[in-house]
């Protein structure tokens, strides 16, 4: 059996096929390559093609009624072939993986192509073909409630279920590829802020930068003790992703003091050493509000980095992506601080057509046409939109744990599915008694209320209120039937 027989068979076991980004992973699998070959052919990263390629087991595991697995699949697809092989006339007549891009590409606006610089791996295939196929793939149908993500953390980049907020995604692609940019990334918990970010990134990478995640979350306590530590596990970090040998002590000098000391390590041996632009992407970084002392001198540093490349071509490398959940009340310059420059990205709420799409994507037929605008109305006044909030819902729904009416009047109760979430929200209001006593004023209150600046600022930033010049108001029915109860 050879692999154009195999992809046959395929196509008669698979209702809708395979995407050309699994077809490339079957294609490359059945010559014996492994996950960071096929990754490095064609331009994408190794963990997404590992993702993509555990769902295409799993799905040929359905779809033959037995495990498939990357050892097994040959053998499995043998016991499936019919007796008689294809002629080489047949073989020549098959598609091939690179015309179906072609077509994928001919759909394409050519604005939208013409904005994607593209880079080709070993097999011919650019990195804006694989773009498209992930935009693809994610409206592939659900066969089952088994194909249902649990919802938490990011979005994987493959996801059937990552909804697009138009026009951000365009935008920050744009943005990330001119030099020297910095983009803003700024919501409530559990927004897509992360999805977003890491998005972003893998477009960037496939354009032929460089990228590095820096994750605060991932930082010992120590490593905020002072300015330096923290500085030099920046730098070492960036190091490392950069597959760069660590040399602070060339670098550091106690003299200048450690801002000068990291700045010249980026300028004169990182933005040097490497062949290509950097994309820099920092998550997390409200962990950093935690510490004023680090926070008041490492933020005007990433602005001073920022000015730099209108003056300094070496800087114009590197690109920013500055990633928060809250900027909090930190006494900063305006003409220091990073927050009022660049692209800023507030990720809004889902609307309800894209409510829709979501809980079509989960398989809910009685969600489709108008009718099911109509039916998702309530859900949506419910939650407000929240994407994490949305996905949760859908995904209850989708396993039919729980009736639409049902999920409505649990929701804000301890018995509903949102119990965890809102506890933690409650247990950091009862670490900071003031802004509970504020949030009790807003869901008690028929009408907006004002609220003193910082809490209104704080309480906006956790997602719970929103506000309307200097007047408060509940984000939704569930933030306000919970915390009437709870803080009353």
């Amino acid at each position: 059996m050879n692999i154009e027989e195999a992809l046959v068979i395929l196509d008669t076991f698979i209702e809708h096929g395979l995407s050309d980004v699994q077809e490339i992973i079957f294609r490359q699998a059945w010559e014996g390559k492994t996950y960071p070959d096929i990754a490095e052919s064609c331009g994408y990263d190794a963990n997404y093609i590992k993702d993509v390629g555990s769902k295409l087991w799993k799905l040929l595991s359905q779809a033959f009624g037995e495990e498939v697995t990357k050892s097994n699949f040959r053998s499995v697809l043998r016991r499936r072939s019919p007796r008689r092989s294809l002629s080489a006339a047949e073989v020549q007549a098959l598609p091939t993986q690179s015309s179906v891009v072609s077509e994928k590409l001919q759909a394409v606006p050519a604005a939208l192509r013409q904005s994607q610089q593209t880079s080709t791996g070993k097999d011919g295939i650019s990195a804006s073909s694989l773009v498209i196929e992930k935009q693809d793939e994610r409206k592939t149908p659900v066969l089952n409630s088994d194909f249902l993500e649990i919802p938490g953390g990011s979005v994987p980049l493959n996801s059937f279920f990552y909804i697009e907020r138009p026009p951000i995604e365009e935008r920050t692609y744009t943005e990330i590829n001119k030099p020297g940019s910095l983009i803003r990334i700024k919501a409530p918990s559990k927004m897509g802020k992360t999805s977003l970010m890491h998005r972003i990134l893998t477009h960037a990478k496939q354009t032929g930068v460089h990228t590095v995640q820096i994750g605060l979350q991932r930082a010992d306590s120590q490593v905020f003790t002072s300015l330096e530590k923290f500085l030099r596990w920046f730098c070492a970090n960036v190091s490392r992703q950069l597959n760069l040998e660590i040399r602070l002590d060339d670098y550091w000098d106690e003299d200048i003091g450690s801002k000068v000391s990291c700045t010249l390590y980026l300028q004169e041996y990182l933005l040097e050493k490497i062949d290509a632009p950097v994309v820099l992407a920092l998550d997390e970084v409200n962990r950093i509000f935690e510490y004023p002392e680090i926070s008041r001198d490492f933020l005007p540093l990433l602005r001073s980095w920022y000015e730099d490349a209108s003056e300094l071509e070496i800087w114009r490398k590197l690109r920013l992506l500055v990633v928060h959940a809250t900027e909090a009340y930190i006494p900063l310059d305006i003409n220091q601080s990073p927050f009022n420059v660049g692209l800023p990205i507030k990720l809004p709420e889902f609307s309800l057509e894209q409510m829709q799409d979501l809980a079509v994507r989960h398989g809910l037929d009685w969600a489709k046409g108008e009718k099911g605008l109509e039916k998702l109305a309530p859900l949506l006044a419910m939650i407000g939109g929240h994407p994490y909030l949305a996905r949760l819902a859908l995904y209850n729904l989708g396993h039919e744990e729980v009736t639409l009416e049902q999920l409505l009047n649990e929701a804000p109760t301890i018995a509903g599915i949102y119990s965890n979430y809102l506890r933690q929200h409650l247990a950091n209001l009862q670490e900071h008694p003031e802004l509970a006593i504020a949030l009790k004023r807003v869901v008690t209150s028929p009408t907006s209320v004002q609220l003193e600046a910082i809490a209104a600022y704080k309480l906006e930033s956790m997602g719970l209120v929103k506000l309307e010049g200097n007047q408060a108001i509940p984000s939704c029915e569930l933030y306000q039937l919970y915390f009437q109860e709870q803080l009353t």
